[in-house]
């Protein structure tokens, strides 16, 4: 089997060329995934809905539609309702698990959703798009003013690029490294439940790569911090981007030096050693005490690899 996840790129033709050209806004083909606070806009079969870039409620961006790249059914954008605000409670957005859903006047039979709970129905071209266009969006809300002199900056280059019209400051989308490991000893495999997540929800441990550090370094760094396992040999398995804000995933597998969990519970609720029977029941919603993550994250794909022990099968990558 292979072990897929959301997002995958290579689908979109970034056409980086066109940026600069607005060819692509003028294009009648030309259509919008839709997002207000990070949440995406789907019909009901939780499927992307694209709107011309000429809609009436389109009125509620603060910004331009942003320039995907091309498909061959046309330019594709993203569209951030960032004026709209919805009547109803929106408390949970942002937080981990988000259920609710709000329904924009403009689209009384679409509904907004965290991405996160249609991810893995998404189709590989849908996946990338929002994945770029989520990143985006949100680099755009939350980097509005110059880094250098505070000044409110202006998007340029349809949305890649924020440029400064006071200092002249060039800004640029970035993307923050992430190692998630696979952490094993012999037959066993690490798994860690954060202080937040979903109750029973058990995953791998992750951390953001620190600034001068290899992703080797921040395997051995971040599962010692977490959960006192010192780590050996660190192999590169597969990565994904996650848009969640702005993140890429690289996935490893580590092989630890010792056993004894000393788990910092800042970081952590629980972390423990699990077999591969016991990994197959979490995968298969049978475990008493053990949900595994989300479908359509890396992490689901990793632990599936190392259940079937194929965790170093090319093969099974895609490569």
């Amino acid at each position: 089997m292979d072990y897929n996840f959301a997002f995958v790129p290579g689908q979109l033709d970034r056409a980086a060329q066109l940026r600069s050209t607005g060819t692509a806004q003028s294009d009648a083909q030309a259509r919008a995934y839709v997002f207000w606070h990070g949440k995406l806009l789907v019909d009901t079969g939780n499927a992307p809905v694209l709107v011309p870039l000429d809609h009436a409620a389109l009125g509620d961006c603060r910004d331009a539609p942003i320039f995907l790249g091309m498909t061959g059914a046309g330019p594709r954008f993203a569209a951030d309702l960032a004026l709209w605000a919805p009547h109803e409670d929106a408390a949970t957005i942002g937080q981990f698990t988000d259920a609710s859903e709000q329904v924009h006047p403009g689209f009384q039979a679409a509904r907004l959703v965290e991405i996160r709970g249609v991810m893995a129905a998404l189709s590989l071209l849908d996946g990338e798009c929002v994945a770029v266009a989520r990143a985006l969006a949100g680099w755009h809300a939350s980097h509005g003013f110059c880094a250098r002199c505070g000044a409110a900056s202006e998007m340029v280059l349809a949305g890649w690029e924020r440029v400064c019209p006071s200092c002249t400051t060039h800004h640029f989308p970035r993307t923050d490294p992430v190692v998630i490991m696979a952490v094993t000893r012999g037959d066993r495999l690490l798994l860690g439940r954060g202080a937040s997540w979903p109750e029973r929800m058990y995953s791998l441990l992750a951390g953001f790569v620190e600034p001068g550090e290899t992703i080797e370094g921040a395997v051995r760094r971040e599962t010692f911090e977490e959960a006192g396992i010192r780590v050996g040999r660190v192999r590169y398995v597969a990565c994904q981007p996650w848009p969640f804000p702005m993140s890429l995933m690289m996935g490893c597998w580590g092989e630890a030096l010792d056993e004894t969990i000393l788990a910092d519970h800042a970081e952590l609720a629980d972390a423990r050693w699990v077999s591969r029977d016991q990994v197959r029941a979490m995968l298969a919603g049978s475990h008493p005490e053990m949900a595994a993550p989300r479908q359509g994250a890396i992490a689901a794909a990793l632990i599936a690899a190392w259940a079937d022990d194929r965790l170093d099968d090319n093969a099974a990558w895609g490569r």
